[in-house]
């Protein structure tokens, strides 16, 4: 058994991880409770899954960790949900500004800068785009499909895993995974870059509401859970992370991979409590906030 093979600090050291994992799932159970009773219902369940990504990526990994043989499905589990947070994060940034209808009268004369990351940040002559329901609808879609599609992959994956025709390590050309690894990048450029469009559009707004410390942690998860694997995985299988018997160079890179993301996601879930737990008054609709600019005026 797993156990068996390990000596008194491989124990020690994942008794320490496994209790960062219950610490994490404490943290943010006692955050949804909070988040449940003094957030209104339209942004509760966004913010919940928003707080559930790093204690839910803790816990896959930590099922792997102790499971190695699950560690396709634990990997699987933790992107398809990120996925989903993705989406929430771009309908976040909309319930903060007031929905939908509130964010097109405040920007209903401006314009979505799209030359920013990760698709065209490097494109400064591209046109900046009204701020109307059809564009809206575009950054709604382009994160959405993400968070359908991912699914879809996943079992697709697992079929031809079960198939015998995806190794998770294996990047041939000839083997499934490269290509649906290189279709899944795309797509996950693609639902990122809504979500940069709108940020940059509404960050000085909703400064008062700490978005730029929430849009830091969603990157942190996302560059930790996805391109920190990446890196690791490639070294894996390059063979620069030498195999330790009875560990695989796979393995190895694998339980490495699973160790720091525990490590890192208990940080985040520390940090996103603080950041989450204040609570902020809902932004004033745009005719208010003019008649206090006319009344101030008018003051002597």
């Amino acid at each position: 058994s797993l156990c068996a093979g390990l000596d008194l600090p491989g124990r020690f050291l994942f008794a320490i991880l496994t209790l960062m994992m219950v610490i994490a799932n404490l943290v943010f159970i006692e955050e949804a409770v909070y988040i449940y009773r003094k957030i209104p219902s339209s942004k509760r369940s966004i913010i919940i899954w928003i707080n559930a990504a790093a204690p839910v990526i803790a816990t896959t990994s930590c099922i792997g960790m102790w499971i190695p043989r699950s560690t396709m499905f634990t990997d699987f589990t933790a992107a398809v949900f990120f996925a989903t947070v993705i989406h929430k994060f771009l309908l976040m940034m909309i319930k903060e500004c007031g929905g939908q209808k509130l964010l097109l009268r405040r920007f209903e004369n401006g314009r979505f800068k799209i030359s920013t990351g990760p698709c065209c940040c490097c494109c400064l002559c591209l046109p900046r785009v009204r701020i109307t329901r059809q564009t809206l609808f575009w950054l709604k879609l382009g994160t959405f499909q993400f968070a359908f599609l991912r699914p879809v992959l996943m079992f697709l994956s697992i079929v031809l895993w079960t198939n015998g025709n995806y190794t998770l390590y294996n990047l041939s050309p000839k083997g499934a995974a490269i290509w649906i690894n290189c279709f899944v990048g795309v797509l996950t450029i693609i639902a990122l870059w809504p979500v940069g469009i709108m940020f940059q559009q509404v960050r000085t707004l909703l400064m008062c509401k700490k978005i730029i410390p929430k849009f830091a942690l969603y990157q942190f998860i996302l560059i930790l859970n996805h391109l920190q694997a990446a890196i690791i995985n490639i070294l894996a299988t390059q063979r620069i992370i030498p195999c330790a018997p009875p560990l695989s160079s796979s393995a190895r890179g694998a339980y490495i991979t699973q160790q720091l993301l525990i490590m890192e996601m208990f940080l985040i879930t520390l940090i996103s409590r603080v950041v989450y737990r204040r609570r902020y008054s809902d932004l004033e609709p745009p005719e208010c906030m003019a008649e206090e600019a006319g009344d101030n005026k008018q003051i002597p």
